[in-house]
């Protein structure tokens, strides 16, 4: 990994007290400004001691409403407070999401964590130090230019000196936050590669995770549903589960049944024994065909995306048109949803490793009978997943069991059988593209459509739960909606940051779904992004072009165009073998959302002769966040972000038949696996000092399947439309042998 223009001065911090009732302003992402003037979500919560809290010794602590999910941002955040409020990495602690202590920052997705959390705690500990600058001015009678604030400690030019704990003693922290305070310009932390502190204790096999959670007297418990959403158990043999060994109670309210014994062993024979009486399928039957095919006959609502005037005139010269594809895909977290509730003197607190624990709170409220402030969640890492999987479903199973035994903590574990089954699918797509060149090759119309259900089913009510539907009455379901721009849900990516004349598109919106689908990393971003770099290589070719030149041709944003540079540069495009012969290359770029970071991607890939079978041997990315705090977190999330595309783009596909769900395992819904992995990966970071944070974490997956894409098409010279792209897809894609 490289940095380019990396400056290691400025920094932000951020520290958050909370009363013990909690913060008490609801809200997080949705909450209104109440102070517009404020940079990220300081603008919704300004007082200062809803960000940083110092004690009598100088210990910092910071709060975020944001979690950690292994993206890197817990060591990223306390980087930006150390270096601005002037004290040590090691002297400063962070409390991230938990509904009692830190911000409503609503959920932990879009990639907006740096710009909303980041930016926040960086303005609030510049605030704080100015304030503890003016604490030891005054006492000293010295203008404030001439205090320095350097490891915890402010220092006179005479070398007297006051630690930070004794300056916050004297001071209120429960102030609003001004507006523009300079930032630190001394070197620090900020643009250096500080290492994650949440990597020690998982090398070492130290418990990490939720799944890892013990506490007291904790009761292991198992929920009875059907094979897969859309099907119901009977609910038959419950006294005889009762009445075995180890059992301590059989929980039952209305169609919700739980079975919770002192040992999880015990919990999982009894739910064997429940689940033996069979099940019935509540929904219409599944058309096992084409899935995508299937979305495309459904009512669907037009919702215009974007439409930009032609330009001067031109005649076109050639039309092309394309259709792309994705299947419903799973999060595949490799550690099944899992949560702790404990009940106690008509309060609940749940252990949770949901992206939203605020949206969570309140649905669980609402789905208990309780106020708000009588529903504590707090975030707990679980092992894998980004986007809405299990982990609030399987906290609401928790806190219903917990509401039948006052006292104990109760823990709920999904089976593998039940992540696969119930977790929410990100949806099936389609995107049809046509566009038209002039005679000299350059873009002069251009249609986009594309279908998709919703993106966003994460519970903002009970009835956004499976216990909500569970319950005796049940809640109401909650309505798909399409997510506005420009952030997007299915149309997320769909406008091209390109400059294209005469372009419009449309996101036919799907209400109604087969299946049970949600938010899966990147959302719509992921497809939209596939079909349009898929497409323009094909409009490339049939220009006679570079692929990369034919880009560049089109794009005026100059980070964009450095980035692509920087790609091609680094991969020596300009030098690559000539594609053919089962091995080829490809290129791709986006700007995430044409809001976040953007992210250029050129990779190798080898087709074996006799199989089919597609390897990636190499990949270079290129990708500008805006200011890197930890460059090598960011490298690591675009990383992160190859991989999980290449497993999307060549393997995962969820199989379904007439009565559902057909993928319950690793089997059944394949994933990438270590000996697929790419020999080589680089990644290449363009600093950006000064510049605002832009998310990362979800800039890689569009660019990376539509560069193995390109890549298969310049190696075996025909193109695939539909991921995943498998070896039976290559294969009946290439030209009739003689």
């Amino acid at each position: 990994m490289t940095v380019l223009g990396r400056r290691g001065v400025l920094a932000g911090a951020l520290l958050v007290t909370f009363s013990s009732r909690g913060f008490g302003q609801e809200g997080g992402g949705g909450a209104k400004a109440v102070a517009p003037g404020l940079p990220g979500d300081l603008a919704k919560f300004p007082l200062l001691d809803s960000w940083i809290r110092i004690d009598g010794q100088g210990r910092v602590t910071v709060f975020t409403g944001k979690a950690e999910l292994g993206q890197g941002i817990g060591t990223a955040l306390l980087q930006l407070a150390a270096d601005e409020l002037g004290v040590p990495f090691a002297a400063i602690g962070l409390v991230t999401a938990d509904t009692a202590r830190t911000p409503d920052e609503g959920v932990t997705a879009g990639s907006h964590s740096m710009q909303q959390s980041g930016t926040a705690i960086l303005n609030a500990a510049a605030n704080v130090r100015l304030l503890l600058a003016r604490e030891a001015a005054g006492r000293w009678t010295l203008p404030l230019s001439q205090v320095a604030m350097e490891d915890g400690t402010a220092r006179a030019p005479d070398g007297r000196t006051v630690p930070y704990g004794v300056l916050a003693a004297g001071l209120s922290l429960h102030v609003p936050a001004l507006p523009d305070v300079p930032r630190r310009t001394a070197p620090g932390l900020v643009g250096r590669n500080v290492p994650r502190i949440d990597i020690p204790a998982k090398l070492a096999g130290k418990p990490s995770f939720v799944q890892d959670l013990r506490l007291p007297g904790m009761l292991h418990g198992r929920v009875l549903r059907g094979p897969g959403d859309g099907t119901r158990v009977r609910p038959a043999y419950l006294d005889a589960a009762a009445r075995r060994p180890g059992i301590v109670r059989v929980v039952r309210d209305g169609r919700f049944v739980a079975v919770l014994a002192d040992r999880e062993w015990d919990a999982v024979t009894a739910l064997r024994l429940l689940q033996g009486a069979g099940w019935t399928r509540m929904a219409p039957p599944l058309d096992p065909g084409d899935p995508n095919a299937a979305l495309r006959r459904l009512p669907a609502q037009d919702i215009p995306i974007f439409d930009t005037p032609p330009g001067p005139p031109a005649e076109a010269a050639r039309a092309l048109s394309a259709r792309y594809t994705r299947p419903y895909l799973m999060h595949g977290a490799i550690g099944p949803s899992c949560a702790v509730a404990l009940w106690q003197d008509g309060a609940l607190t749940v252990w949770t490793h949901s992206q939203g624990v605020s949206p969570l709170r309140r649905a669980l409220a609402e789905l208990l009978g309780l106020p708000s402030d009588r529903v504590r969640c707090i975030h707990t890492p679980g092992s894998g997943c980004y986007g809405h999987n299990g982990a609030d479903d399987v906290a609401a199973d928790a806190a219903v069991a917990a509401r039948a035994v006052p006292g104990r903590p109760v823990r709920v574990q999904w089976s593998r059988e039940q992540e696969h089954g119930w977790e929410p699918l990100g949806p099936a797509m389609t995107v049809d593209l046509d566009a038209s060149l002039d005679a000299s090759g350059r873009i002069v119309r251009w249609r986009h459509a594309v279908w998709s259900n919703g993106h966003d089913g994460r519970p903002t009510s009970a009835g956004g739960l499976l216990a909500g539907a569970e319950l005796d009455p049940p809640f109401p379901p909650q309505v798909p909606k399409p997510i506005p721009m420009p952030e997007g849900g299915g149309d997320r990516n769909a406008n091209p940051l390109y400059d294209l004349p005469d372009a419009s598109g449309v996101y036919r919106f799907i209400p109604d779904a087969p299946v049970r689908v949600s938010a899966l990393r990147s959302l719509g971003a992921h497809m939209n992004v596939f079909a349009i770099e898929s497409f323009m290589d094909e409009l490339a070719r049939a220009a006679a072009r570079d692929p990369v030149a034919f880009r560049l041709a089109h794009m005026t944003d100059p980070r964009a165009r450095a980035v692509m540079r920087e790609a091609a540069d680094r991969f020596g495009w300009q030098q690559r073998r000539p594609g053919g012969g089962g091995r080829g290359s490809g290129f791709a770029f986006a700007r995430y959302k044409n809001l976040g970071a953007y992210c250029a991607i050129a990779l190798e890939v080898t087709v074996d002769p006799d199989s089919a079978q597609p390897h990636v041997t190499r990949v270079v990315a290129a990708v500008d966040s805006g200011e890197a705090v930890n460059p090598d977190g960011i490298a690591n999330q675009i990383e992160g972000a190859i991989v999980q595309s290449l497993s999307w783009t060549l393997h995962e596909a969820v199989a379904l038949d007439a009565t559902g769900r057909a993928s319950f395992d690793w089997s059944t819904y394949p994933i990438l696996r270590f000996a697929d992995v790419p020999d080589r990966v680089e990644v290449h970071v363009l600093g950006q000092p000064g510049q605002p944070f832009l998310g990362t974490g979800e800039a890689g997956q569009g660019p990376t399947a539509a560069a193995v894409a390109n890549a298969l098409a310049d190696a075996v010279g025909a193109r695939c439309r539909a991921m995943p792209i498998t070896p039976e897809r290559i294969g009946a894609a290439l030209p009739l042998r003689s």
